[in-house]
């Protein structure tokens, strides 16, 4: 607790991180109160999971967009207008929906929402990069960051639900408007704790990879390629676990089950983050990588309830390690002017993996079973560990490279 305490005391660190945890908690209800709302309203699963889809591509697709601005603009300057206009298209998509006009009126607001909503996640931890200079505190930050996701992921899903099923199908996407909002609101307009903005007219001097989008950076693809097929297992376990806990006659426990693999992780990436690891990044995050894999295998053999929570929370376990070493990573190899782009193609992999996990994930379990679900979990995990080796000396060489030539903020070994 002692290195929680160090880094929350940085003056401004608590007030933007409970910010920043406000704005983002609205996302982790989005998606599951778009299906309760449309399938209660419309009567449609699948025009509900195609409209998700839809939020899930533009909010890639934005994202990618709004980091660079950021990078290059500011975080108020873009972000907050975004995140008007993201409420603002989400609350219309409300009283759309409200109104019992046709569902194909609610694909415009609900493009305009994700495409504008970007990724606040990666807004904090640029915070974080800004006000930390040592490299311990900034892994403890990171690790704190990646475990209010884990509490976001838990909470966010099960109150979105009770508003949509306790109070009005529309009450699980008011929460999220508001939460935006709010967040937003108290975020952005603390201004002594936001990245600046290079001066523009210095970007000609800099090096070539300082001018590169992010996603081109040595080293950067690798990383965010293992991070979608970490957000493809998670979209395949999704389904797999709702599939098992039904073939089962326990469907109920699906959504403990699920909360306990991200409890697992939260309570390992605070544990993970309270400690200072001298072992190299780099291997830490290959050995995360591996461990998925390992565990992801071990949920084949669940086959009761029991055995499933056991073998989940063993998976659970790797899950924030792993994504804080990849975020860390991220901060070594791209160069601050970049690091806010580079931060959210790490959760733009995340989402889109989960979209295409959870799709794949289903169409399999539709031919051979919830079986088959976690046989597609090991899969992705076999294809991420089979990346991260293919790529290792690559990445040894990218993060030695680029280590010469940043300065010594960004390195966290």
């Amino acid at each position: 607790m002692r290195r929680y305490r160090e880094i929350l005391s940085v003056p401004g660190a608590k007030k933007f991180c409970l910010a920043g945890l406000l704005a983002r908690s609205g996302g982790a209800m989005m998606g599951l109160g778009l299906v309760l709302m449309v399938s209660s309203l419309y009567g449609s699963y699948g025009l509900a999971g195609a409209l998700v889809a839809a939020n899930v591509v533009a909010w890639a697709i934005g994202t990618a967009v709004l980091s660079n601005l950021v990078d290059r603009y500011g975080q108020r300057r873009v972000m907050y207008p975004a995140a008007i206009v993201s409420a603002s298209a989400l609350a219309l998509t409300v009283v759309l929906a409200l109104l019992q006009l046709p569902i194909w009126t609610l694909v415009a607001p609900v493009i305009i929402s994700g495409a504008t909503g970007g990724s606040p996640g990666a807004m904090v931890r640029a915070r974080w990069n800004y006000v930390l200079s040592d490299p311990d505190q900034l892994h403890t930050a990171f690790s704190l960051e990646s475990t209010l996701d884990e509490v976001t992921y838990v909470v966010g899903p099960v109150v979105a639900t009770a508003l949509a099923t306790g109070v009005h199908p529309v009450a699980g996407l008011v929460a999220p408007v508001v939460l935006l909002l709010v967040g937003a609101k108290l975020f952005y307009s603390q201004r002594s704790t936001e990245p600046p903005v290079p001066p523009r007219e210095t970007a000609s001097n800099r090096p070539a990879h300082h001018r590169r989008i992010a996603l081109l950076i040595p080293g950067v693809p690798a990383i965010v390629a293992v991070n979608l097929l970490i957000g493809a297992m998670f979209g395949a376990t999704d389904v797999a676990v709702v599939a098992a806990a039904t073939s089962w006659d326990y469907r109920p426990a699906s959504g403990i089950v699920l909360g306990m693999f991200s409890v697992a992780s939260a309570a390992a990436g605070f544990y993970y983050g309270s400690r200072s690891w001298r072992s190299p990044l780099l291997g830490r995050f290959v050995v995360g990588v591996l461990a998925m894999f390992l565990t992801a295998t071990a949920l084949l053999a669940a086959n009761t309830v029991l055995l499933l929570t056991a073998t989940g929370v063993l998976f659970g376990a790797t899950v924030a390690p792993t994504l804080i070493n990849g975020n860390s990573l991220i901060g070594q190899l791209v160069p601050r002017e970049r690091l806010t782009e580079g931060l959210s193609w790490m959760g733009t992999g995340i989402g889109i993996g989960a979209a295409v996990g959870s799709s794949i994930g289903g169409q399999v379990i539709d031919y051979s079973g919830y079986h088959g679900g976690f046989i597609s979990v090991a899969v992705f995990g076999a294809l991420a560990a089979v990346i991260v080796l293919v790529s290792l000396r690559g990445l040894r060489t990218d993060v030695a490279n680029l280590n010469e030539t940043l300065d010594p903020a960004q390195s966290s070994d």
